[in-house]
């Protein structure tokens, strides 16, 4: 098959695998957009996962989704121990520009954007150089007296409830994307969902949209005891058959080509139905097969260097990241397990490897900040990317 026309290379085709079978969430974040813009009360979004779920392309969707009614949108990709104001000013500042090309009154939108400039200017101390305050680029006087009190939960309140009064005006919303919203700082995450407590209280049109690893509602309900009542929750997980089946039908039938009922069943048990392998082997599928259908022995053929390319991108970019203890601890999460995709206690890790349960806590803390594990629930460990385990054992001990 020609790999030039490759429906299942990165960025290629019109719909990719990750959105297989991610209409019910497509369809509810619909009704977010009608509801809200309608001044209905609505809460926000949170998107949970293992890595390899497609929550990233997903975001992406529903930010196209949102632009295409008028709202303005902003994205933020969380990092451990950095500061919201930064990220947030920019992802704001790109909302209000949505909304500036059709607002009537560019004082109003220049008011809005001197209450966010402020906002912006207090990520640096007050007594800090000049060469060290970030510039936000925002080309308007500075409106002091509003999201500039240095208290983040304050300011986030405020300056939420003013873009938003902004959107109100075009009768449009503005909506937040956050990916990896479990890697906000503690207060970062309380100042949110502040904010969103109160937008939700006054009806104003504006929704956090956030994406993150399995543990993050967790993160949100020790911020604020009632994060529960302020997002929907809706877990990201592998795809069903058939969904698996049309991620690789559909985009290869625009090319003029199809799989063999054979090789769509080895297709699935290689990639579990996750849509990132779904990718990887269909890629590599189509450039192993001569011709169509593409069949069960191009599959097997193909699988190989699928693997080879997951080995590197996708589960060694993240081995490398742990050090000689944690790499000690991963590879004892997957021999407890046997390869499976499946949470292990944490005193049997200990058990496993003779050691005090305290000598290990470093190593463990530091997976869970470096996002490679998480925990599904008190004592209980787990790999964040799926077949974690199984791509350990084959590695040399």
């Amino acid at each position: 098959m020609d790999p030039v026309r490759n429906p299942f290379a990165p960025g290629a085709g019109q719909r990719p695998p990750e959105l297989a079978g991610r209409d019910k969430e497509l369809d509810a974040f619909d009704i977010v957009l009608e509801r809200v813009a309608r001044g209905r009360p609505e809460r926000s979004l949170v998107l949970t996962g293992l890595r390899g779920v497609g929550k990233t392309v997903l975001l992406g969707e529903m930010r196209s989704m949102a632009q295409q009614v008028g709202w303005g949108t902003g994205k933020i990709e969380a990092r451990p121990d950095a500061d919201l104001r930064r990220p947030m000013s920019a992802a704001l500042h790109r909302a209000i520009r949505d909304l500036a090309v059709r607002h009537p009154n560019p004082d109003r939108v220049a008011e809005v954007l001197g209450v966010l400039k402020a906002f912006a200017l207090r990520s640096a101390p007050s007594d800090a150089k000049l060469r060290d305050r970030w510039q936000p680029g925002i080309d308007v006087p500075v409106r002091t007296g509003r999201a500039d009190s240095g208290d983040i939960e304050i300011d986030l309140v405020e300056l939420f409830t003013e873009v938003a009064s902004l959107a109100a005006d075009l009768e449009a919303g503005v909506a937040v994307f956050i990916d990896e919203m479990q890697d906000l700082r503690p207060d970062d995450v309380s100042a949110l969902c502040a904010a969103c407590h109160e937008l939700s209280q006054s009806r104003a049109p504006l929704v956090v949209v956030g994406a993150g690893l399995p543990h993050l509602p967790a993160v949100l309900s020790a911020s604020k005891s009632y994060s529960e009542r302020l997002f929907t929750y809706a877990r990201i997980g592998q795809l069903d058959r058939a969904d698996a089946d049309f991620a690789l039908l559909a985009p290869a039938e625009r090319e003029g080509a199809t799989f063999s009922p054979e090789a769509l069943d080895a297709l699935f048990e290689a990639s579990s139905g996750y849509p990132y392998f779904v990718q990887a082997y269909g890629k590599a599928a189509w450039d192993a097969a001569p011709r169509s259908p593409i069949d069960v022995l191009d599959v097997k053929v193909a699988a190989p260097e699928a693997e080879a390319e997951l080995a590197v991108g996708f589960f060694g970019s993240r081995y490398e990241r742990a050090t000689p203890a944690e790499r000690e601890y991963l590879r004892a999460m997957a021999e407890l397990a046997e390869g499976r995709d499946e949470p292990v206690t944490t005193a049997s890790i200990a058990e496993h490897l003779s050691r005090r349960a305290s000598s290990l806590s470093p190593a463990r803390d530091s997976l869970l900040k470096k996002g490679l594990v998480f925990s599904a629930q008190r004592g209980q460990i787990a790999f964040t990317v799926p077949h974690f385990g199984r791509y350990l054992l084959n590695q040399p001990g």
